[in-house]
Parts: structure tokens; C-alpha cells; sequence
């Protein structure tokens, strides 16, 4: 079962993981990606276009494409669907006033064919701030109780102190869903 697939790919490192982290622009999902790669975070600006970082987690080489959350550009994030094996869907916490234009844009993400199925992490992203909505309130303003076609989990955390990331990322080592390439 899944347990001898882990323990191949473990073996193979070859074998790579495509994760998608997309959210509106200003939602930390940069920040996130240094964070990652244990990269400072001291100076970032808004992604124009991509960045792609590879990541060593749990023994999976973690292919991690951050594509930009502006408006103009969110329409070409469809151009990066293909073979992705987890979504992150990142969301700043603390700014209400876009909570229904992040649940609409999510809401388009979970429709389109070709991320059918696939597990979906959500970074309930700038706990650090006073403001921040706690991730419970989140997953219920975006219906999250209503998806029953794939794997999902809300994930609390702060990519500035790095709380929570990692527990994040290991829900996306344990839920990872290998598509046939």
C-alpha cells in the first residue's frame, strides 16, 4: 500500500513532488517559500512572475512553485496546474476585507479538471498578528466543510516565526496523492 510507495520513493530520490502555493498577492506565500528553504526573509518583494524552490522534507525533494496572487497575474495560474501532486493555498489572516475574494478565488481552484482530487493545504497564514482570524473562523467563512473531493486541512501558522509551518508541511508529506505521470 501507500506505506511501500513511501518507503520506494524514500529510496529513489529522484522522485519529486510538484506543490503549488497560490493565494492572493500579499498573503505571505514568498515568505512561506524562504521560510522553507530556510532562506531570509528579511527583504521580499511581490512576485511578478515565479519562484521555484526545491525542499527537503520527510525524504521527499519538495518542488515548491509560488506564482504570483496579483490580480492581472491570477488568470495565468492555470498555466502551472499540470501534475500538480498538492495545492497550498495561502491566505492572510488578518486582512477580513478579502476573505470573500480569497473564498472565490479558492472556490475557482477546487472547480477546475486538472487539480481534481487534488490534497489541498491551507495556511491560514499572519497568526503572529493581533488581528488574525483563527484558522476555525477561516475554514468556516470558506465553506470548507463542503469539500468531499479530495483531502484537505487549515493549517494556523506565521511564515515570519515559522509557526506551524513545518506541522503544514507534514500533513503535505503524509497526504501527498502520486498521480499517474
Amino acid at each position: 500500500g501507500l506505506l511501500s510507495i513511501l518507503r520506494r520513493l524514500k529510496q529513489s530520490p529522484e522522485q519529486e513532488v510538484r506543490l503549488l502555493l497560490l493565494g492572493l498577492d500579499n498573503s505571505g506565500k514568498t515568505t512561506l517559500l524562504k521560510q522553507l528553504a530556510a532562506e531570509d526573509i528579511s527583504h521580499i518583494t511581490p512576485t511578478q512572475g515565479f519562484n521555484i524552490k526545491s525542499v527537503q522534507s520527510s525524504g521527499f525533494k519538495l518542488n515548491v512553485w509560488d506564482i504570483g496572487g496579483q490580480r492581472k497575474i491570477r488568470p495565468y495560474w492555470r498555466n502551472y496546474f499540470e501534475n500538480t501532486d498538492v495545492l497550498i493555498y495561502v491566505i492572510d489572516s488578518s486582512d477580513r476585507k478579502r476573505f470573500e475574494e480569497t473564498s472565490l478565488e479558492l472556490a475557482e481552484l477546487l472547480e477546475e479538471e486538472k487539480l481534481a482530487g487534488v490534497p489541498l493545504l491551507i495556511f491560514a497564514n499572519k497568526q503572529d498578528l493581533m488581528t488574525a482570524s483563527p484558522a476555525s473562523e477561516l475554514a468556516e467563512s470558506l465553506n470548507l466543510h463542503t469539500i468531499r473531493d479530495r483531502m484537505w486541512q487549515v493549517q494556523a501558522c506565521s511564515a515570519v516565526t515559522a509557526e506551524g509551518v513545518q506541522d503544514g508541511m507534514t500533513w503535505v508529506c503524509r497526504n501527498i496523492s502520486f498521480r499517474k505521470k
